[in-house]
């Protein structure tokens, strides 16, 4: 037995060997490749970081926002991790990395909570955008082109220094990255007004899989509408967008009031989503449901946050609450006024005392591990099982809910106009939440057990047939694929029917005329329609 165990372990050894023989070759060749592709030597050390590199670690780590693949041994890491300045860097890391069969990740933010775009358990690189962040603003046709590495924070920032009556419609959290963020579909507080930030991008620069730059001319309008929600990572590489910037009244007034179980806040839920959506497309109010005093021996019970932003002045926000939605005695002191770009800071929860260029910080607000899921609905849940699920959290302990109204605009654009289907038909929807600072094998899977039990509980409320899913609340639990083999369109359906719903059959279509070889894949991506 211990002969052939030793023999186990020289023939493990020549397997590892050859493994990592077989990777420094196809580095090597990676390397000579971008050489020939006009990255001279001086820009070379620019833009790769090998596991060997002094900085690799703070490369790797900078961007990844999830608290659980931080610092830990079982987060695989990648081989190299590739930095360009410019779009030609781009296309040479693309070229030379299907050259030498290369896996890419491309990361422009890091806000992926399942960390799909720096993650994976074979031998892969990531392509991070972070470098390519230019924003040109044109106040004359009202348009900007914001490239994929930038953060929301920078492009405000940027509409902000040349206007103060503009705005773009997209997320809340300033460190979010342009890319993924509009590619993904992308919403935020004025998602009732003017809809998602994917129906305001008139024209995108991409690298496919040949390693061509493609413009909305060139590129066509399948792939252009593809890329409009349906994630540009399963396509190719996103350079840059060209949106619409939409008009913002100098003034905003925007409102928090809290309310606790005993301040009648179930009753006042089960009035909102009633309400909610059908009040002006001006004022969108989203609900936040979070657990309190879960340290120590004190009581678990529930804070209900109504948070509100309106395009107008506070005398009109009140007069509206008081003859829609009384319910809620909203006060004008309850309001505040402010410009929109200071309703950013709000939004993103930034003490009073924060200026316009803290919008420009990189910094990650939130370093806790976490997980989310999501749903949609779209029949108001009764008062009674309301009532449940306000019991069902409490039992929980740590898992926080977030429901975000629908109507106004979205259910004046067709599921199919852009490859975001969850238009026409949702009241709202609803992101859950939970956070640990504890991270380690034990509590995570704990923590992620405590809201897969309760997304389980909340099945009869929600979407059925598909069940359906947030591209941009990117999920494992619903479905994943490995990519190879004939199984690969099935299982990528589980999950595609459910983040894309009857879009799901196209998006594959055009992933199959643009990247025959899946060269742009991960977990979750679209799949390629294999020819028997």
């Amino acid at each position: 037995m211990r002969i052939i165990s030793f023999s186990l372990t020289i023939l493990q050894l020549l397997l590892l060997s050859s493994f990592f023989s077989s990777i420094a070759t196809s580095q090597d060749n990676f390397f000579k490749c971008l050489s020939s592709n006009n990255i001279g030597d001086d820009d070379l050390p620019k833009i790769t970081y090998m596991q060997s590199n002094i900085n690799y670690t703070n490369i790797l780590q900078e961007y990844i926002r999830n608290g659980r693949f931080i610092n830990t041994t079982n987060t695989p890491k990648p081989t190299l991790i590739l930095t360009p300045f410019q779009e030609s860097q781009v296309q040479a890391i693309v070229n030379c990395a299907k050259n030498v069969n290369l896996h890419l990740k491309i990361r422009s933010g890091g806000h992926d909570y399942e960390g799909l775009s720096y993650m994976c358990k074979a031998p892969f690189a990531i392509l991070d955008m972070f470098n390519l962040r230019s924003i040109q603003v044109n106040m004359k046709d009202e348009t900007a082109w914001v490239q994929a590495g930038s953060t929301l924070g920078e492009l405000y920032h940027k509409i902000w220094e040349n206007s103060k009556v503009h705005g773009f419609p997209s997320g809340v959290c300033p460190t979010v990255g342009v890319g993924g963020h509009i590619s993904g579909g992308g919403y935020g507080t004025m998602i009732r007004k003017y809809g998602l930030s994917v129906d305001h991008v008139v024209d995108a620069r991409i690298v496919v899989a040949n390693g061509s730059i493609l413009d909305r001319a060139s590129m066509g309008e399948d792939l252009f509408w593809a890329i409009r929600g349906g994630g540009g990572a399963s396509f190719g590489v996103v350079l840059s967008y060209k949106i619409n910037l939409v008009p913002v009244p100098e003034i905003v007034t925007v409102f928090r009031v809290p309310r606790t179980l005993e301040q009648n806040a179930v009753d006042l839920v089960y009035r909102w989503q009633n309400i909610a959506p059908q009040l002006e497309n001006e004022l969108f109010i989203r609900v936040y449901i979070q657990t309190v005093n879960t340290t120590g021996n004190s009581k678990i019970t529930l804070r209900t946050s109504f948070i509100a932003m309106y395009l107008g002045d506070s005398d009109k926000l009140v007069s509206i609450m008081n003859k829609k939605f009384p319910e809620l005695g909203l006060k004008k002191e309850d309001c505040k006024e402010m410009s929109w770009i200071k309703s950013i800071l709000f939004w993103g929860e930034f003490p009073d005392t924060a200026i316009e260029s803290d919008l420009l910080s990189r910094k990650a607000l939130v370093t806790s591990a976490f997980k989310m899921k999501s749903d949609y609905v779209k029949t108001p849940i009764s008062r009674g099982d309301l009532g449940r699920i306000y019991q069902k959290l409490i039992s929980s302990g740590n898992i926080w809910m977030a429901m975000n109204a629908y109507g106004g605009m979205m259910s004046e654009v067709a599921d199919t106009e852009t490859a975001f289907p969850h238009r026409v038909g949702n009241i709202y929807k609803i992101q859950y939440l939970t956070y640990w600072n504890e991270t380690g094998p034990d509590s995570d899977k704990a923590n992620i057990q405590s809201i897969r039990n309760f997304y389980d509980f909340m099945t009869p409320f929600v979407s059925k047939n598909p069940r359906e899913a947030f591209l941009n609340y990117r999920d494992i639990d619903i479905g994943s694929t490995d990519n190879v083999g004939p199984n690969a369109y099935s299982e990528a359906r589980v999950y595609g029917e459910k983040y894309f719903k009857g879009n799901f059959d196209r998006l594959v279509q055009v992933k199959t005329k643009v990247d025959p070889t899946n060269f742009f894949r991960n977990e979750q991506s679209i799949p390629v329609l294999i020819k028997n």
